[in-house]
């Protein structure tokens, strides 16, 4: 009772003294597109759509290990660390504290772009102080990893060994180095870089760092960078508190690549989820509007793992070589097979999603029947959850719903009234599944191929 009433009694002077602090009003929300599956879902259409009218476009997590393919004008644009609003002139694009950055990457991907037609990029790019940096010997490190796990376990994680998950283990090991201690003190800097250099060299006597070599570069990327280099905390709070803007977030990977909740061991090394969003801008929970989940009409995973609905016949191969199934960032062949709604259920569950969109739908366009996977079955029995074991995952029995094919060209489609009433059952039947609206649904490559529902 006392609480109460002393709390009441502080309200109630209404003289001189120190007023109550209220808390901060509104301000701005972020727009977030995740990916709902294994990745390769089409995110970065979704984002270059939503980055045409947003202010800023922001990466929070992950590395050069995304690759985000956008077409604009006819030109196919890759992006691996760039945030893809990067082709927006009017918006500011930042890369988050909790991106992990390989500045040879950065600079190697500016370059490529801008022979696309990318200008201006440096002026319009901010950069998180707090973000850490990929070394190369955090890329050498990740393949040799890679070459253990194969010869000890007769099997590897399928990493694209761009250094992510070492980097992501230095952070934790507390051994890192942040692009603000790159900026500082260089001879700080140079003894701690040679530290973790010499840490690596002695769990793995073969690796090879020219210690000299790598730090002349990055004092040379230092200065290059600096320009770009901001309190990216302060940054975020001055958006979210400023002058109405809309701040779009674009994650990296996927709800099934995440260290938590994706198909561990076979994941990345950071929080692709909608957690990632505030840990990697800082951004506070309030402050997360839209989460747009993208989803392919189909699935695909690069890699090993486990894979439901993963089809090794005629339909795979078929879902493949329509759908070009390579990976934007390693070239490999992607693994194909049915939508799976129990995993996208899944991924609804961790973020929340407010809308989803519907890619590649075009690329089911001559199947007879299509096949949806709508349960996980354990010994005859349905289970109301996503596995966590991989075992467990591997042994699962997926019911099917088969609904028939539209056997019609939908690559002309720009509206739902043109798209065959199968395909708009297809639709339904995945809203109806997973209690979330489609709002948009892809049926090829472009800008316009993207049909907005609502």
């Amino acid at each position: 009772m006392s609480g109460t009433r002393a709390s009441n009694d502080r309200s109630s002077h209404s003289g001189g003294g120190l007023k109550r602090a209220r808390s901060e009003p509104g301000g701005n929300k972020v727009t977030v597109v995740l990916g709902a599956q294994w990745g390769d879902e089409g995110k970065g259409k979704v984002v270059d759509l939503l980055a045409t009218e947003s202010d800023i476009v922001c990466r929070c997590q992950g590395g050069n290990n995304a690759g985000h393919t956008v077409v604009v004008d006819g030109k196919e644009y890759d992006f691996h660390l760039f945030p893809s609003g990067i082709i927006n002139p009017k918006a500011i694009s930042f890369i988050g504290n909790g991106v992990v950055i390989h500045l040879p990457g950065l600079f190697e991907e500016a370059e490529k772009n801008e022979k696309k037609g990318l200008k201006d990029w440096e002026k319009r790019l901010i950069i998180s102080d707090r973000a850490h940096i990929v070394f190369d010997f955090h890329q050498a490190v990740d393949g040799l990893q890679e070459v253990q796990r194969q010869a000890q376990e007769g099997k590897n994680i399928g990493t694209t060994k761009k250094g992510i998950g070492p980097t992501y283990s230095s952070k934790a090991a507390r051994t890192g180095l942040r692009i603000c201690d790159l900026l500082s003190d260089f001879d700080e800097f140079s003894s701690r870089f040679k530290n973790l250099a010499q840490q690596y060299k002695s769990m793995f006597p073969t690796l090879e760092i020219d210690t000299e070599g790598q730090l002349k570069k990055l004092k040379g990327y230092a200065e290059k960078i600096r320009p770009m280099v901001r309190d990216g905390v302060y940054f975020m709070y001055e958006a979210l508190h400023g002058s109405p803007k809309k701040i779009l977030v674009e994650g990296a990977n996927a709800a099934l690549l995440d260290i938590d909740f994706g198909t561990y061991p076979f994941v990345t090394s950071s929080n692709c989820t909608v957690g990632g969003v505030c840990t990697g801008l800082g951004v506070p929970p309030q402050h997360v509007g839209d989460v747009y989940g993208v989803v392919k009409a189909y699935t695909t995973r690069v890699g090993i793992g486990a894979f439901p609905t993963e089809q090794i016949n005629e339909i795979g191969d078929l879902l493949q070589s329509r759908g070009h199934e390579w990976g934007v960032t390693t070239g490999r062949k992607r693994r194909c097979g049915w939508l799976d709604l129990v995993s996208l259920k899944y991924a609804h569950m961790i973020n929340g999603f407010t809308a989803l969109a519907l890619t590649k739908l075009d690329i089911l366009d001559v199947l007879d029947e299509i096949k949806i996977g709508v349960a996980y079955k354990l010994g005859g029995k349905r289970i109301p959850y996503f596995p966590a074991n991989q075992e467990i995952l591997q042994k699962v029995e997926v019911e099917y719903e088969t609904m028939p094919g539209w056997k019609t060209d939908t690559t002309g489609a720009r509206k739902w009234e043109d798209l065959p009433p199968k395909a708009q059952n297809y639709i339904r039947c995945v809203e109806n599944h997973v209690g979330v609206p489609v709002k948009w649904v892809g049926v090829g490559k472009s800008r316009e191929s993207m049909i907005q529902l609502f």
